[in-house]
């Protein structure tokens, strides 16, 4: 009989086996449930469970009962302005949006998630200012139906709705470039009804600048560098800042949204291949760029876009 030692006692390789299968299960981060009627078996699977459950418990003002109560009746949603082709959900409470995602973009996730609750749960706690929209959640559902063996799977992607209980008068999704950033709009109906992108913005704003107050603008520029920095030092591109004026209280409503794209091969061979113009593209900037200078475009766009009010501080000690 062959054996493993550890720590000085001897145990047998089958046991080993066993012991080495329960520290792994207790390890994964992941729960699947299963139930089933007479007419076909579930099962949802949720991904790091109780990571994902103390973040609630620290972002959320309402009980992890309220928070189950909302996903349990969701409807369809469509996204206006979106180009992913992505199919959407929301909540009827409209307190949650529900994405779905492909597989590579659960990986991404599951890769970059430790990363992303530490950052969050650290935010929190110290009370640093953060512009992520808040992802509470990624699932796996599915059914078999045992009557005609159709099944379906999903993976689903649920963050705070950043409009939940206002009135958007406009709203703007902002990635800091200007390569096919415009949206066509009938003249005088630029509303919430169509989201505008960052030439709509700069059109508007030549006439009608976005001013907020010094210090709203030192927050949300801390916000906004501090953000961007953690998603570049993962390799995170092509988020974007999403811009809602509340027609109500003529207030802004910002979050950067869809950080889930990696730097893959594939994105730098674009990159390549349309900054050099070796397939066209007359070596403009290209639409792909690498984390790094997708950062500093980004930031330095957002920058621009919103313009200090001055007060009566304003210039104080310059000529000191």
């Amino acid at each position: 009989k062959h054996y493993l030692m550890y720590e000085h006692e001897r145990v047998p390789i089958a046991d080993a086996d066993v012991a080495d299968n329960q520290k792994k299960q207790s390890q994964n981060p992941h729960i699947e449930l299963q139930f089933s009627d007479a007419n076909a078996k579930f099962y949802c699977r949720i991904y790091y469970a109780d990571e994902f459950h103390r973040m609630r418990e620290e972002i959320l003002e309402s009980a992890e009962e309220d928070f189950i109560r909302s996903l349990s009746h969701c409807v369809n949603w469509q996204a206006r302005g979106g180009k992913s082709g992505a199919v959407f959900y929301a909540t009827e409470d409209d307190r949650f949006i529900l994405k779905q995602m492909p597989r590579l973009e659960v990986q991404s996730f599951l890769d970059f998630a430790p990363h992303y609750f530490t950052y969050i749960t650290g935010a929190v706690q110290q009370k640093r200012p953060t512009a992520l929209a808040k992802i509470l959640g990624v699932y796996r559902i599915g059914y078999k139906n045992s009557q005609n063996n159709t099944e379906k799977k999903l993976d689903l992607l649920v963050m705070e709705n950043l409009f939940y209980g206002r009135k958007m008068a406009q709203v703007f999704d902002l990635k800091g470039s200007l390569r096919n950033r415009n949206v066509k709009t009938d003249s005088g109906k630029e509303s919430c009804e169509v989201v505008l992108l960052d030439e709509n913005l700069l059109k508007l704003i030549y006439d009608n600048p976005l001013y907020i107050r010094s210090h709203c603008k030192s927050v949300l520029r801390a916000a906004i560098h501090s953000d961007a920095y953690f998603l570049s030092s993962h390799l995170i591109i092509d988020y974007s800042l999403l811009v809602g004026r509340d027609d109500t209280t003529d207030q802004l409503v910002v979050g950067i949204i869809d950080y889930i794209r990696t730097f893959t091969w594939d994105k730098r061979l674009e990159m390549v291949v349309k900054s050099t113009g070796i397939l066209g593209g007359q070596g403009k900037m290209p639409t792909v760029v690498s984390p790094e200078l997708y950062r500093a475009r980004f930031c330095e766009a957002m920058d621009k876009y919103f313009l200090m009010v001055p007060d009566h501080w304003t210039g104080l000690g310059v000529n000191c």
